[in-house]
């Protein structure tokens, strides 16, 4: 007998459209399929296969992170299909800053109201992003939760798995003085600081679609942009040279995350004039009459990842990046001193 409650359709959850959103997503996630993976989605748990031969002590590495209130926007411009981009960066890239190759990666979507088409558009952000990472999609969930949410809007998260050689482990505990400061460029604003942004720009339907001349499109597609999955580039950068610290320029900017890969007797000086800061920025800043170090302390400022390696090999490094088609710069370098960011 199918599966069917008129009970508990009256009460705002209907099972029909979650199984009608399970079926639209099936191809999105066949996408995402590589070596290892077992299961298709449906079942109670994703099931995933560690080839760990060519291994000597593998050891996996995790994240979990969700899109934040980015997702205001999304509401906003009924545009569904990026934020899943989002998400799968914001974990994906945290597994990859320890050196580990993202394996597979689940999500959660909680919605009001369980529109399939709406479901479907997300999970095909989502799917992009595994694909963009290398990664596969073996499982998650989604959530009918009327009364909790609004029927137009939904929560995202996720978590991904990665796999390393425990030597290979990258901790930063081989920082010198003297070390190099790669930065790799973001996309925009990413998926950090929105709550700030929404004040700011005082966000709401009527000029969530206006064009702004300094960005060159819409305030709404500006701040749409998806996170830069920086995973690939990133391994082939670790597999080429001696990488000693990895840093994702996430909520709290430079000075909550650059710290994250140092030692306490090791501080990072990093100049500002070395790479350029986009647009968006510029107009945050203005708009909010915001301090320059509260913009530091709440936004990557145009760079996405920080990356530690010996000066010697800086300039190669950055050239490396730029012929994988990241735009790459030394932004400073690692000195003796109290452990923190200090901005010249």
């Amino acid at each position: 007998m199918e599966s069917f409650s008129e009970s508990y359709k009256s009460a705002g959850v209907d099972v029909t459209a979650g199984y009608k959103a399970v079926e639209l997503m099936k191809s999105h996630v066949r996408r995402t399929r590589i070596p290892g993976v077992m299961s298709d989605i449906g079942g109670f748990g994703g099931l995933f296969e560690l080839d760990t031969k060519a291994m000597v002590k593998p050891t996996l590495v995790s994240g979990t992170d969700g899109v934040g209130t980015k997702l205001k926007i999304a509401f906003l411009m009924d545009k569904h299909d990026t934020v899943g981009i989002d998400c799968v960066a914001m974990c994906a890239n945290d597994v990859a800053c320890a050196g580990a190759k993202p394996l597979f990666f689940l999500d959660y979507i909680a919605v009001g109201k369980n529109v399939p088409e709406r479901v479907a558009a997300i999970v095909s952000g989502i799917a992009e992003g595994c694909v963009q990472a290398g990664c596969a999609l073996i499982g998650g969930e989604t959530a009918e939760m009327p009364g909790f949410y609004p029927v137009s809007e939904y929560d995202v998260a996720g978590f991904c798995v990665g796999i390393a050689d425990r030597h290979q482990i990258i901790d930063g505990s081989r920082v010198k003085a003297g070390d190099a400061i790669l930065g790799i460029a973001s996309s925009g604003v990413h998926s950090n600081g929105f709550s700030l942004v929404r004040k700011v720009f005082n966000i709401r339907e009527e000029n969530i679609g206006l064009y702004v001349d300094e960005l060159g499109k819409t305030l709404g597609e500006e701040l749409l942009t998806p996170t830069r999955i920086y995973v690939k580039p990133l391994l082939r950068l670790i597999e080429k040279f001696d990488i000693r610290a990895v840093s994702h320029i996430t909520g709290g900017g430079f000075y909550e995350n650059i710290p994250r890969m140092l030692n306490d007797s090791h501080k990072a000086v990093i100049r500002k004039d070395s790479f350029p800061v986009p647009p968006i920025f510029h107009v945050i800043q203005t708009t909010g009459s915001i301090p320059e170090r509260d913009m530091f302390n709440t936004f990557n400022m145009g760079i996405g990842l920080a990356v530690v390696l010996p000066a010697d090999d800086a300039k190669e490094a950055a050239a490396f990046l730029r012929d994988l088609g990241e735009k790459a710069y030394i932004i400073g370098e690692i000195a003796d001193g109290e452990k923190g960011v200090e901005l010249c």
